[in-house]
């Protein structure tokens, strides 16, 4: 049989190649061979590739089978070697020698790597778990199974899918009940009986018999973690993906998770018939009945932007509930991971592992301790020019709060300094367990280098990536999520007892929008005539209706600290509208703000729920907001 090759992709990357500089000291999370599979799709083509993969110090090698659409010959053999640098949190890459561009993603705490190929116009999801010795007796218990088709082989409608069974532990499956959503709300329902497996190579496969509504038949590969609480895999002659939780008793949900997917949007469809798709990799922060995620997307027509976001889950749920803003049902497993299903017409496939846990003597700065300010967005969001950011770790700086009480900020703050690629940045507060900085707008390269140096002991260095902005709206009760901090133009704040009107023009206040002119020095208050404008192009938009946007800059006065006056658009349903902010590679949508009773109504769905306070991780206070409205010209 003929070598398989992939037909070659080049595009350039937003993150180009970064070992030199990107912290590998994690790359000991993955080590030794593991059983993955990758399906790619592009606007033309499909792959996938199965099979293992063996890490060792930095480097790997492929043993794998792979199949591409186009050539249309089957599966044929597939070995490659390449690099691979994991930080300390368990984030980093993949280098694809095919692709042309690194599979991102991070290792859970249960050592698996989940990802996705995002710099360039390819949709992807890579996962790869330890390879173990495995028994029938492994695959045993009840699972839930979410099942994504693209349906490149059929040339049918994609579809996604919930698979429920229960395997008796020694190759019988039994029924299978799927619940499959494609194109439109309506869910299509079968049980398939006869189902079966055999253990081969320390893998399952799983035959699914042929059946009336063509739902999931033929052969199946499914991989496992050692303890068989997690699958995943897909045909070894088709472009499906799967991945798998056994249910029961599960961890509490909550903390931070790691998590990839992948996304079709059948709600419409172009000229051609085409239909979108996109894959994100990323992490989110469960807590209190709230979650704040991001996702790196790549939808192969725009470029990669960062997408922050805000969701709510009814807390004792276990995991298990259905997230309407994402239109995705979401079951966890014994093991502590998170698949989703997604609802038609957004058929998906979800998962997201528990992240590992971090400790670390001596002044130690945690390696996913790095958040906006404003919105809490986890640290996989990464940073941007100007970004106020709170660093966590132990040992950072004294016992008690000692903060900066006048501009500009000190680069050194009661013996502490923190380090951004060698450039001091400006301090607003120090505590021993967090430092609250500005990232200096020198660090425009495409990795930020952080320390933290108190009383002349150095922190261990962690790194981030570093976006062109990385917004995020900052909130009444400062816990990343809730009413945003708005104000009327006469200087009152926004409230559902003081609602924003439809017309008026309203100032939020945000962190993250990167650089500026005229430019300004680090830690500075920002000038007023002329103000700073931001250099990027920032849109905005309430509960996804556009808005105009009348002035985006720093606050005047204000070290820190950006300004957005938005007007708020005609034709809004009264009450808790989202505030969606959009830069050149972002788009956060987190805080909300309150629309008087005299507007319209459009239809429900276009309004993001608001979510309750977040009682955990808080933040202490970093700027006093104006309270008065801003000037501008």
């Amino acid at each position: 049989m003929k070598n398989f090759r992939l037909g070659l992709i080049l595009a350039a990357a937003t993150f180009p190649a970064m070992a030199q500089v990107w912290d590998n000291t994690g790359n000991h999370l993955l080590n030794g061979t593991y059983y993955f599979r990758e399906v790619t799709l592009t606007s033309s083509d499909a792959f996938a590739i199965y099979g293992t993969i063996t890490f060792t110090n930095g480097t790997y090698s492929i043993n794998a089978a792979g199949l591409q659409a186009s050539q249309g010959t089957g599966a044929g053999p597939y070995t490659t070697n390449g690099t691979y640098s994991i930080a300390a949190s368990g984030f980093g890459f993949i280098n694809n020698p095919l692709i042309g561009s690194p599979v991102y993603g991070a290792v859970g705490a249960n050592g698996v790597f989940i990802g996705s190929i995002t710099e360039t116009s390819v949709s992807d999801v890579f996962i790869a778990a330890p390879l173990a010795s495995q028994n029938a007796g492994t695959l045993n218990g009840p699972y839930t199974i979410s099942y994504l088709q693209p349906s490149i082989e059929s040339g049918s409608t994609p579809y996604g899918a919930m698979l429920q069974l229960n395997s008796n532990g020694s190759g019988n499956i039994g029924n299978v009940d799927v619940t499959a959503y494609a194109d439109t709300t309506s869910a299509t329902t079968q049980t398939i009986t006869g189902v079966n497996y055999l253990v081969s190579n320390n893998a399952f496969n799983v035959t699914f018999p042929t059946n009336n509504t063509g739902l999931v038949q033929g052969q199946e590969f499914f991989y496992s973690t050692p303890d068989g609480s997690f699958i995943f895999g897909g045909s070894p002659e088709d472009f499906d993906m799967l991945v798998g939780v056994r249910t029961g008793s599960s961890p509490p949900f909550g903390g931070l998770y790691y998590q990839a997917g992948f996304q079709f949007d059948e709600s419409q469809f172009d000229s051609q018939g085409t239909i979108g798709f996109n894959t994100y990799y990323g992490s989110l922060n469960a807590n209190g009945g709230v979650i704040l995620g991001h996702q790196r997307i790549q939808d192969t027509s725009d470029p990669a932007y960062g997408f922050t976001y805000s969701d709510s889950y009814p807390t004792g749920s276990g995991g298990n509930y259905t997230s309407t803003y994402l239109s995705t049902q979401y079951v966890e497993g014994t093991g502590g991971v998170q698949i989703g299903v997604g609802l038609g017409p957004l058929p998906a496939l979800a998962v997201a592992i528990p992240a590992p846990s971090f400790t670390g003597s001596g002044v130690y700065l945690s390696p996913t301790g790095v958040v906006n300010t404003a919105s809490y967005s986890p640290f996989t969001a990464g940073v941007s020019p100007g970004d106020f950011v709170i660093l966590y770790g132990s040992n950072l700086g004294p016992s008690t709060l000692d903060g900066a009480t006048s501009l500009p900020l000190p680069t050194k703050l009661d013996n502490v300094q923190v380090m951004v690629n060698n450039i001091p940045a400006p301090i607003s507060y120090v505590r021993s367990d967090q430092v609250a900085v500005i990232v200096p707008f020198g660090v425009t390269s495409t990795v930020a280098q952080f320390q933290v140096i108190n009383n002349g002991q150095s922190s261990n260095v962690i790194t981030e990536f570093v976006n062109l902005t990385t917004p995020g709206v900052f909130t009444q009760d400062e816990s990343g999520s809730g009413y945003a901090a708005a104000l009327h133009a006469n200087g009152s704040p926004v409230t559902p007892d003081s609602p924003a009107q439809e017309g008026e023009t309203v100032e939020v206040f945000m962190s993250g929008l990167g650089t500026v002119f005229p430019a300004v020095l680090d830690g500075v208050g920002a000038p007023s005539s002329p103000p700073s404008t931001t250099s990027n192009t920032i849109s905005a938009a309430i509960s996804g209706t556009a808005a105009t946007v009348a002035f985006q800059g720093l606050a005047p006065g204000f070290a820190g600290l950006y300004q957005v006056n938005i007007q708020i658009p005609t034709g809004l349903t009264a009450g808790d509208n989202s505030v969606d902010v959009s830069g050149p590679d972002s788009f956060a949508s987190e805080a909300f703000i309150s629309v008087g009773a005299a507007a319209s109504t459009v239809p429900a769905a276009r309004i993001h729920k608001p979510v309750h306070k977040r009682s955990g991780m808080r933040k202490l206070p970093l700027v006093k907001l104006p309270s008065r409205a801003t000037t501008t010209p």
